[in-house]
């Protein structure tokens, strides 16, 4: 990769080519945000709601077709190869995995939306009445295809073709790799550094996006809390204090900061979850989470194809499914590049089971939960969370909370989840943007850790100046819609190295037939 000047110092910032385009890239379009605000929406709107509606069939086709791809590596010949060399072991514990992969992967967005969204469908089902069991169970079987399988493994084809080219090849963990295998010489390193730069494009809009959508949550949160509706200066100052703690535990390392939050966050949302299924609906939260799980598994394979051309509900289609899985794209290189980072030593059968499968059980169970309990207290009790959430999403966890007891409390206990959770992600993402534009450095220096943090928080201030969540879930699939191509050129690549592996026990695998590249 060209280099325009020197390092100054071994934990200075390294002015290379990838670095430079996407800094001036990211930090204009954040100062057109700052300016231009409505401007800044509405053309982030408009290109999202044309690829959403123009190309809905392909966004819905390589998301399925990530799920086929894992299935059939899990189960494959290729199962048992390890993600690093044959002997190696794990580098965190099977609990300290999940746990970080999972609050970098979806933790805010299940907080924001475990109540509303089951809720949303539940009282608005695509093209039948609303209301009734039978919509609460579509309901269900809609949420779990947007949180489930589909997302985990976007997440998994991007985290496995990088911890391979990574840990089992000796490659650099970065986008690029794959694509230079695909297309040895100038052309591959030419190909990998755009391929780097729409990564990093993807990266930091994700990230705003939902910076902005759980700034929003916690502004409404505390504003529900206190019994008085706060201003947007308050989201400034929500902004202004998460950055500074992501900064702090950005400086820390992944091994103390963000295993330590992740780990906390974990206990807190299960304790959280645990308060609703006992002082709840206990019965009826169990039945429903079954339920969905018989709904979700018989319904998967019409709905992984299902676009309602015949209903004419595009647009329904474009808001909710497809919006969904191109957010999913967008944090792809993100989520996909820590995750890598943490899965060093697990086999690609453990690796599915983990970071697919697992996820998708918890998903489920947050939903029946929350969801479940939404439907209780709007089949059976007072209900009118569910005319809530059309009226403004970020205050229905809460109302929905007061509802139990301790309600106050439990509010507090959510605010506290979303701020970490958040924190956690900013941390994630400040951390994978460092590698992106270091070359590929597992540890990368503090210096790039401080630019990419403080252009996260810039950004996600000129998205909060729109106050939409429409707006930032725009601007969260804004980067994924030409990260898509980079992505289907990472799984070609990563097919054709993995053909040089045979379907052998580990200690009888055959040596690779292409030398190992070294970083360059």
């Amino acid at each position: 990769m060209a280099v325009i000047e020197r390092p100054s110092s071994r934990s200075g910032i390294s002015f290379n080519r990838v670095f430079v385009v996407s800094l001036l890239f990211v930090a204009a379009f954040g100062g057109w945000g700052l300016i231009d605000p409505e401007g800044m929406s509405a053309t982030s709107l408009g290109f999202t709601n044309f690829m959403l509606t123009g190309i809905g069939w392909y966004w819905l086709l390589i998301c399925t077709g990530f799920l086929a791809l894992s299935g059939f590596l899990a189960f494959g010949p290729y199962g048992h190869i390890k993600l690093g060399e044959d002997h190696e072991e794990p580098e965190f514990s099977t609990t300290s995995w999940i746990a970080m992969l999972f609050a970098g992967g979806m933790g805010a967005g299940l907080i924001f939306w475990g109540v509303a969204e089951p809720l949303y469908h539940f009282r608005s089902p695509p093209g039948a009445p609303g209301g009734t069991g039978e919509a609460a169970r579509q309901a269900l079987a809609l949420t779990n295809l947007h949180w489930g399988l589909h997302a985990w493994a976007t997440y998994g084809v991007c985290a496995m073709v990088i911890a391979y080219f990574t840990f089992r090849k000796k490659a650099r963990p970065l986008i690029s790799t794959p694509i230079e295998w695909l297309f040895p010489g100038a052309t591959g390193r030419r190909l990998g550094e755009i391929a780097n730069v729409l990564g990093v494009f993807a990266v930091v809009f994700g990230l705003a996006g939902s910076l902005t959508m759980g700034t929003l949550q916690i502004r409404a949160g505390l504003g529900e809390l206190i019994g008085s509706p706060l201003d947007f200066n308050m989201s400034l100052v929500i902004m202004a204090v998460m950055y500074a703690t992501y900064m702090t535990s950005a400086a820390v390392g992944v091994d103390r900061g963000i295993k330590l939050l992740s780990n906390i966050n974990m206990v807190v949302a299960v304790l959280l979850m645990l308060f609703i299924i006992s002082f709840g609906p206990t019965a009826f939260i169990f039945e429903t989470f079954i339920d969905s799980i018989g709904q979700y598994v018989t319904r998967l394979p019409a709905l992984a194809f299902h676009l309602y051309p015949f209903e004419g509900l595009q647009d329904w289609t474009a808001s909710w499914t497809l919006t969904y899985l191109i957010w999913w794209l967008a944090w792809g290189p993100f989520v996909g590049i820590f995750i890598a980072r943490i899965s060093r030593g697990r086999t690609i059968r453990e690796f599915c089971a983990g970071v697919i499968v697992a996820p998708t059980l918890f998903s489920m169970f947050w939903f029946a939960t929350f969801g479940g309990a939404g439907f209780f207290l709007e089949l059976y009790g007072p209900g009118g969370i569910a005319e809530l959430v059309f009226q403004d999403v970020t205050r229905a966890l809460f109302v929905f909370l007061d509802a139990f007891p301790l309600g106050t409390f439990l509010g507090f206990v959510a605010l506290f989840l979303i701020y970490i959770f958040l924190v956690t992600s900013a941390d994630s993402g400040s951390f994978v943007l460092s590698m992106m534009t270091s070359e590929g450095k597992l540890d990368p220096p503090i210096a790039y850790k401080m630019v990419w943090g403080t252009l996260i928080a810039v950004l996600t201030v000129a998205t909060l100046f729109s106050g939409s969540v429409e707006v930032a879930k725009a601007m969260a699939v804004t980067g994924a819609v030409p990260f898509s191509v980079v992505l289907l050129l990472q799984i070609i690549g990563f097919l054709r190295a993995i053909r040089s592996e045979r379907a052998a026990p580990p200690a009888a695998a055959a040596p690779t037939d292409q030398p190992a590249r070294a970083a360059r």
